[in-house]
C-alpha cells in the first residue's frame, strides 16, 4: 500500500544527535517538522532502567542494541580492481538503530577540531608547501572556519552537559587543560571527571617526558547540571556500563535525555520511527527537493512531502541515500571527477598494550570516555619537516570499561587458552591490563571513495553501498610515528610487558576487533562545487532546499572523536536556515 502524509515545512532522516539538534532548533523557530528514523523508540528511563543490572552478553558481546548486519550491511574492497564482499557480521562500524541513533550507546569522548582541522589545506600549504603530501592525497578546507563554529559548539556542549578542563578562554591558557585546542569563550559546563590509577600513571610519566596531559572532555556528567533546554542531568557514578549501552542514570548526555525530552512536549515535531527512508524525492528538473519516500515497519510505502528535506543519517547512509537518489554527481575514481562519495576517511589508530606487575588498576570503575591525553603529537602541533607525512593523533591513557567477559581474552601473549591456567592468568591481567590509544588524523586519497555496489542489494533491492579503501602511506607513516611515541609513554609508566600496534601497517578490514565509527566524508562540504557536494551551511549546490549534516560533510578526519563537531556544525547549519534561508529561500552561497 501506498499512502501521503500531510506536508510539513521540514522532513529530517534519521533522529541521532545530529536530527534531533536540527529538530530542536527549526521546532522553537515556529516550524513544522517531521523526522523519520529507520529504528524504534527507546526510552531512557524504561529502556535503560537504574534498577537492572546491564547485562554485557546482550550489550557486549551480542550488541543487540546496534543495528544488525542482516538488517543492513555494506560491501567493502581495499582496491578498486578487487570485487567487494558485503560484511555479514557485526563489524568496526558500530551503528545505531533506534530514536537517538549511535548517541545513545557512544562512548562519550567530546572533542572540540582544532582550528587545523577545518582549514588542513591552508595550513599545510603556508607552513610546508605541497611537496609534504603523498602521491593522491586530498586535501581541502571546509569553507568554515574553527572561529566560526566556536559559539556553536559552545552552545553543544551546554546542551550536553560536556565535562572537562579548559585549556584556552579567550586566547589565555588554563592550568591543567590542552594548551593546544583552539581558544574557546567559556569553561566547560561540568568539571572533569575523577582521574584512575592509570590515568595518573599516564598523567605523570608523560610529564616526565616533557609532553602536557590533560582530563579528556566527556559526555558523563561531571556533577548535577542543568542543561541549556532546561533538562537535568545527574552526575556519573562511573559504573562502566557506556560503550554500547545506554545510561538510565541521565549521567551520559545523549539525544535520548538532553534533547528529546524537550522535542516530543512540542505539538509541531512528530517522530515517525521504524521506518526506512528509501529515495529523496525530486522535481523534475532536479532543482527542488519535495519530500522523502519511506517504508515503514510493515512494508507500506509512504511519502513525506516537505519544503525543506534535511538527511541527519550515519556518514554512509547519508552517502548512500544521496547516490540512490539521483542527485549531484557520484565520484568517478577513474577521472578524478564527481563528488558524492568522494573523500571517505576513517581513522589512524595506535595502541601500545601493557601488562604491569602487582598493580590495582581497577577498571571496573570508570567511564567509556575517562581518559588523560596529550596532543603534543596531534594535528600539527609538532613540526613534520622531513617526516614525510601529514597530521598525528591524539594519545591517550585506556582503562576503562572494565567488563569481566569483555576483558576475558586480555591476558599476555603465551597464557594458557582454558583451564586454570587461564583462569590465573585471567585473575592477574584483569588489575594490571591497560593501553595507551593514538586516536589519529585521517586524509582522504583518491582511490578511498563509497559508490553502490553492482552486485549486491538490500532487501528493498536497492543496491549496497560500496566503500573502497585502504590505509595510504600517509597514514601508515604517521601510525607507527604515534604507535612508536605510545610505547615510549608505556615503557615510562613502568609496564612490564609492552607491544606496540599501528593499525595502517595492514590492510583495512572491516573485521579489525577494535570498534570506531569515525568514518567522515561522502557529502563533503567545501568551497568549490567540483570539489564538495555542498557549500559551507551544508546545503546542497543543485538544490538549495536540501542539507545533508553530520560527519558525511567533513572532508578530513580528525585525531578526535567527531560527536561535537557534528553537533556544531549542525547548530551552524540551523541558524543559517532560520536566519537566511527563509528569509529568502534559494543558494545560501552564490558563485
Amino acid at each position: 500500500m501506498h499512502y501521503k502524509r500531510p506536508k510539513a515545512d521540514v522532513v529530517i532522516v534519521g533522529l541521532g544527535w545530529s536530527g534531533s539538534t536540527m529538530a530542536e532548533e527549526l521546532t522553537r523557530a515556529g516550524l513544522n517538522v517531521v523526522a523519520i528514523e529507520r529504528g524504534a523508540w527507546r526510552e531512557t528511563s524504561t529502556s535503560f532502567p537504574t534498577t537492572r543490572n546491564p547485562d554485557e552478553l546482550s550489550g557486549s558481546i551480542r550488541k543487540e542494541i546496534l543495528q544488525a548486519p542482516v538488517t543492513e550491511t555494506y560491501t567493502v574492497r581495499n582496491k578498486p580492481e578487487e570485487t567487494a564482499l558485503p560484511l555479514r557480521k557485526y563489524h568496526n562500524l558500530t551503528l545505531g538503530n533506534n530514536v537517538g541513533g549511535a548517541g545513545t550507546h557512544w562512548a562519550g569522548a567530546s572533542w572540540r577540531w582544532q582550528p587545523f582541522d577545518h582549514q588542513p589545506y591552508s595550513h599545510v600549504m603556508k607552513r610546508y608547501g605541497p611537496k609534504q603530501l603523498v602521491d593522491g592525497l586530498i586535501l581541502q578546507d571546509w569553507g568554515v572556519t574553527y572561529d566560526d563554529l566556536e559559539p556553536f559548539y559552545d552552545r553543544f556542549e551546554k546542551i550536553a552537559g560536556t565535562s572537562g578542563t579548559a585549556g584556552v578562554i579567550n586566547g589565555v591558557k588554563q592550568p591543567g587543560g590542552n594548551p593546544f585546542e583552539g581558544s574557546r569563550q567559556s569553561p566547560y559546563p561540568t568539571p572533569a571527571l575523577a582521574r584512575t590509577r592509570a590515568n595518573i600513571l599516564f598523567a605523570d610519566a608523560a610529564t616526565r617526558l616533557g609532553y602536557t596531559p590533560f582530563p579528556v572532555p566527556s559526555a558523563m556528567i561531571g556533577a548535577p547540571y542543568t542543561n541549556a533546554l532546561g533538562i537535568n542531568l545527574a552526575p556519573c557514578t562511573y559504573c562502566g556500563y557506556c560503550q554500547l549501552y545506554g545510561c538510565g542514570n541521565w549521567s551520559k548526555s545523549s539525544p535520548n535525555i538532553c534533547i528529546l525530552p524537550v522535542l516530543m512536549q512540542r505539538s509541531n515535531f512528530t517522530v515517525v520511527t521504524e521506518s526506512e527512508v528509501v529515495r529523496i524525492n525530486t522535481s523534475s528538473d532536479k532543482k527542488t527537493a519535495t519530500g522523502v519516500t519511506f517504508v515503514d515497519s510493515d512494508g507500506n510505502t509512504g511519502e513525506q512531502p516537505a519544503d525543506i528535506v534535511i538527511v541527519a543519517t550515519f556518514t554512509l547512509d547519508n552517502t548512500r541515500l544521496l547516490l540512490l537518489s539521483g542527485i549531484s554527481t557520484p565520484y568517478d575514481v577513474s577521472s578524478g571527477q564527481g563528488v558524492v562519495g568522494r573523500a571517505f576517511t576513517f581513522q589512524t589508530l595506535s595502541w601500545a598494550f601493557m601488562f604491569f606487575e602487582n598493580e590495582y588498576l581497577n577498571p571496573f570503575m570508570n567511564t567509556g570516555a575517562l581518559a588523560t591525553q596529550i596532543d603534543d603529537f596531534n594535528g600539527d602541533n609538532f613540526d613534520h619537516t622531513g617526516l614525510g607525512f601529514i597530521g598525528g593523533a591524539g594519545i591517550q591513557s585506556l582503562c576503562n570499561q572494565g567488563l569481566p567477559i569483555g576483558m576475558s581474552g586480555l591476558v599476555p601473549e603465551g597464557s594458557p587458552k582454558w583451564g586454570k591456567g587461564w583462569k590465573q592468568a585471567f585473575q592477574k591481567s584483569y588489575q594490571n591490563y591497560a593501553q595507551i590509544q593514538g586516536q589519529g588524523t585521517s586524509f582522504a586519497h583518491r582511490e578511498q571513495f563509497m559508490d553502490l555496489d553492482p552486485t549486491y542489494k538490500d532487501r528493498f533491492g536497492q543496491p549496497l553501498l560500496r566503500i573502497t579503501y585502504n590505509y595510504n602511506e600517509n597514514d601508515r607513516r604517521s601510525g607507527q610515528f604515534i604507535r612508536d611515541k605510545c610505547v615510549e609513554i608505556a615503557k615510562e609508566m613502568g609496564a612490564r610487558d609492552v607491544t606496540g600496534v599501528s593499525l595502517a601497517d595492514q590492510p583495512y578490514s572491516g573485521y579489525t576487533p577494535w570498534d570506531s565509527s569515525h568514518v567522515q566524508g561522502g557529502v563533503v562540504m567545501g568551497e568549490d562545487p567540483k570539489t564538495s557536494v555542498q557549500n559551507r551551511y551544508q546545503q546542497n549546490w543543485d538544490i538549495p532546499n536540501l542539507f545533508v549534516i553530520g560527519a558525511s560533510s567533513f572532508p578530513n578526519n580528525a585525531g578526535y572523536n567527531p560527536t561535537v563537531a557534528v553537533g556544531a556544525t549542525t547548530l551552524w547549519t540551523a541558524k543559517a536556515i532560520k536566519e537566511l534561508y527563509l528569509k529568502n529561500p534559494g543558494p545560501l552561497v552564490r558563485l
